[in-house]
């Protein structure tokens, strides 16, 4: 199965552009756990597919990308970053920010922590690889973490005569690099009607 995005380098520089534009400093250790919460909660949405190529391991201040680690160590890296998303995967990173961009490091770390896939990889050792289907599972039941279905709910506003409307991402000529499915809460809708 093909990942969304090309690279988890990409994901992060989206991740440190959307803190800018809402000017926030992105601690590295937050961007890395928002990575981990996205690689995750993508894997649940979309059925176990990667949101891009990644390998997290358990460290002890909990889960990190260590190639993105070390891109990332002294700032921005100066090579070409491509934060230009496709629209599902866009509305899927704004999901993500939207839910868990005002929490701090330490609480997204917490959250991070108590993850079954983090604990087995923790019990094996430090840095030990993170088990993306470990990962997956550990958000489809998880009695802590919220939902997929509340975390990727659409952007509702109002209108000017007060109805509501969904809000979407407006990109033009957006190229098909990902064609993601339908959550599985959409699908059970299409198949009813």
């Amino acid at each position: 199965m093909t990942a969304a995005v090309e690279t988890m380098f990409d994901v992060a520089a989206w991740f440190m552009d959307h803190a800018l534009n809402d000017n926030e400093y992105l601690q590295p250790m937050k961007m890395h756990r928002l990575l981990f919460l996205s690689q995750s909660y993508f894997g649940v949405a979309y059925h176990g597919r990667k949101l891009a190529p990644g390998v997290f391991v358990a460290d002890d201040m909990g889960p990190l990308e260590p190639h993105v680690f070390r891109a990332f160590e002294q700032g921005r890296p100066s090579f070409y970053l491509n934060t230009a998303m496709p629209g599902p995967v866009e509305s899927f990173l704004e999901g993500i920010w939207r839910r868990f961009g005002s929490y701090s490091a330490d609480k997204l770390a917490d959250i991070c922590k108590k993850t079954p896939a983090y604990q087995q990889a923790k019990q094996k050792g430090n840095r030990v690889e993170i088990s993306h289907k470990l990962m997956i599972q550990s958000f489809t039941k998880s009695k802590e973490a919220p939902g997929v279905d509340k975390v990727l709910k659409p952007r509702i506003l109002r209108s000017q005569d007060g109805r509501p409307v969904q809000v979407k991402s407006w990109g033009a000529n957006l190229r098909k690099v990902a064609q993601a499915t339908p959550l599985a809460s959409q699908q059970k809708k299409k198949k009813k009607t």
